[in-house]
């Protein structure tokens, strides 16, 4: 098993004949990702590739071609309202890939993601990828902009604010033999989808994953609150990874939430948490998979 995506999860893309939409709608058709539409106001009847329709609106695709999932790729003025079409197309799950979407926008969107089904990952985000197996990644799903093949099918799932250090872990797993049940990197804005706790509860609950690693950032209080969830109701070993320890008070590092304010959201809070938790904190970077290795043993 695995979380959000698997094998047979059918994938529109949200602005599939852009620059990077085109980009990445080729990789995960490599990787083998079922995608099955994607959508461009205008440039509906024709195919992406010879053989992906193109709609003009994710209803279209929705109903027409049997779309689940939608991937975003829209420039961050759209950003929002793709969101929004595709919670309204039925869509089960939304990762947005744009960064620099404006926070007002998405107040707006999360405001009418309320009480619909729909989950959302992102903005500002790798996306999520279920890795396959075998060269030619049977059986996984890529939705997002990670390099596929530092992928192994495994049993730690990674969860990450950061795309990068998402990669670094998982290349840490990979080069130690330890693969991954299921990855997601759910951004750094200040206003986003899922959030530390909303994953840990489906990798909790995913008989496939028997341990995972969380890597959070400075600013705001999200890892605190993900802590006391672990130590409250986490079966399974939790490592984690601050990132930002040495960042100056007020001054925003990488990602838009992540800046220390009022003296509060430092990284020494963070791991003082993380500690509380029982969750085995790696020093450095260069150290997740093997601190994940030492509690899975």
């Amino acid at each position: 098993m695995s979380i959000l995506v698997d094998k047979d999860t059918r994938v529109v893309f949200q602005g599939i004949t852009g620059a990077s939409g085109s980009l990445h709608a080729k990789a995960a058709l490599a990787y083998g990702t079922q995608v099955v539409a994607g959508v461009t106001p205008g440039r509906g009847g024709q195919k992406f590739e010879d053989k992906v329709p193109i709609f003009d609106t994710v209803e279209d695709a929705v109903k027409q071609a049997g779309a689940e999932v939608s991937i975003i790729f829209v420039p961050p003025a759209g950003a929002a309202d793709a969101i929004c079409e595709a919670a309204a197309a039925g869509c089960r799950l939304v990762v947005c890939i744009t960064d620099g979407v404006p926070v007002l926008d998405m107040v707006r969107a999360r405001r009418f993601l309320e009480g619909k089904p729909t989950k959302l990952v992102g903005p500002n985000c790798p996306g999520v990828i279920t890795p396959g197996t075998g060269p030619n990644s049977t059986g996984g799903c890529k939705i997002g902009i990670m390099p596929g093949h530092i992928h192994k099918r495994g049993n730690i799932g990674v969860l990450s604010k950061s795309g990068t250090l998402t990669y670094e872990a998982v290349g840490q797993l990979t080069g130690l033999g330890m693969g991954q049940s299921t990855c997601i990197g759910i951004g750094g804005d200040p206003v986003a989808g899922l959030d530390f706790i909303d994953c840990l509860e489906m990798f909790n609950a995913d008989p496939e994953t028997e341990g995972v690693i969380m890597i959070g950032e400075i600013g705001g209080n999200a890892e605190q609150k993900a802590a006391a969830w672990v130590k409250a109701n986490m079966k399974k070993p939790v490592c984690g990874f601050i990132a930002g320890r040495t960042a100056p008070p007020g001054k925003r590092m990488g990602h838009a939430g992540a800046i220390i304010s009022g003296g509060k959201g430092t990284a020494d809070e963070k791991i003082a948490a993380f500690e509380a938790a029982g969750i085995g904190v790696a020093a450095t970077p260069a150290e997740m998979a093997s601190t994940m290795k030492r509690m899975m043993s």
